[in-house]
């Protein structure tokens, strides 16, 4: 089997959940009261929810790869795909921009970088490096920004505080942004984005590990062996994320090497299990909302921020939570109770989307 004529079921499933789990960590009823695998790592380590928005790069990757591969098999020119791509990275970028404008739209300390931000560089950038080497090319360019962010994190210096530092101050991205970025940083930290400048490099390495997938899914052999070869080379990247952890520590504010490898390799995995029980299997039916949602992910994450932006600048979020929430269960209980409205309110409108055939693209 060459390259898939067929729209994936797991690669929607898989983007779906992605998409669930988003919605769900992103938007408890409180914030003080979350169960820990659904907040952030503090600082080194992970949680399951750090593994979300390498998991929608990575896809970013298998998705491009399958897209652009049935392009040029077609006859479309390198040119013309890396302005089609162009097109499509400034209008995510421009999403970006807009998230976090609305609703008070104040220019002087908007976030210049950020969620879908990150998206349109990190897919512009692998587009052009998809197009212009092979996987040996590709392979190259991973090993060269995990080194080369490796190298930086180590040994540039920072004023006041010399180098190899990586705690939340000291360390070489958040001093580039500090200086760079200045009042457009990300709002709750101030000084630092989580997805800043520097820390964009491994991140378009995790495009490139999702592109390698996207080369196993088109190779010339059956589907049981293409999910075991994705299984195993996500079990060879989480030990060599695991193994890098020893000199970087895995970390997803800062998106470190090890962190890239080792999220890389979670991925593999469970996209290896998708697609043996989804398209191997057959079942479907069972992943249908999953697919739904994951048709969708751009209007439904667009919703998802917007309609929270909108009822917390009303505040009607803290008044729906109170009334409606708050007295069925205990703290902790209630705000995840919230989370799970919120989330099958998206799904809601994905589903709405989905039965009039309307599927938004840039």
């Amino acid at each position: 089997m060459g390259q898939q004529s067929e729209r994936l079921t797991s690669l929607d499933a898989f983007r779906g959940a992605t998409m669930a789990l988003m919605v769900l960590v992103n938007d408890p009823g409180n914030g003080h009261f979350v169960y820990a695998p659904l907040e952030h790592s503090e600082w080194n380590g992970w949680t399951p929810t750090d593994v979300v928005f390498p998991s929608f790069l990575w896809i970013v990757g298998v998705a491009m790869t399958l897209a652009l591969g049935r392009r040029m098999a077609a006859g479309m020119g390198r040119a013309e795909l890396f302005r089609q791509a162009f097109r499509r990275a400034a209008i995510l970028y421009c999403l970006g921009l807009l998230v976090y404008l609305f609703p008070h739209f104040d220019f002087s300390t908007m976030r210049v970088l950020g969620v879908l931000q990150r998206i349109a560089i990190c897919y512009l950038a692998a587009t052009a490096i998809y197009l212009t080497t092979g996987i040996r090319g590709q392979a190259a360019w991973i090993t060269g920004l995990l080194s080369g962010y490796w190298l930086i994190m180590r040994f540039a210096p920072v004023p006041g505080y010399g180098a190899g530092h990586l705690d939340v101050e000291g360390n070489f991205a958040h001093y580039v942004d500090r200086i760079v970025l200045g009042a457009h940083n990300y709002a709750p930290t101030g000084t630092w984005d989580p997805e800043g400048i520097v820390s964009t490099l491994p991140a378009i390495a995790t495009v490139l590990f999702g592109i390698l997938a996207g080369q196993i899914l088109a190779l010339k052999r059956t589907l049981s062996s293409r999910a075991i070869w994705l299984a195993a080379a996500g079990a060879g990247l989480v030990a060599a994320g695991l193994l890098c952890g020893q000199w970087l520590p895995i970390n997803k504010k800062l998106w470190t090497s090890s962190f890239t490898l080792f999220m890389a390799g979670l991925d593999f995995v469970l996209f290896a299990g998708f697609l043996w029980i989804a398209d191997g299997l057959g079942y479907k039916r069972v992943f249908r909302p999953l697919v739904i949602l994951g048709m969708n992910a751009i209007a439904v994450y667009m919703a998802s921020e917007l309609l929270d932006s909108a009822i917390s600048a009303l505040d009607w979020r803290k008044s729906i939570y109170q009334r409606v929430f708050a007295p069925l269960a205990s703290p902790w209980n209630a705000s995840l109770l919230y989370a799970v409205a919120y989330t099958l309110l998206m799904f809601g409108v994905a589903y709405a989307l989905y039965r009039r055939g309307w599927f938004p693209r840039v």
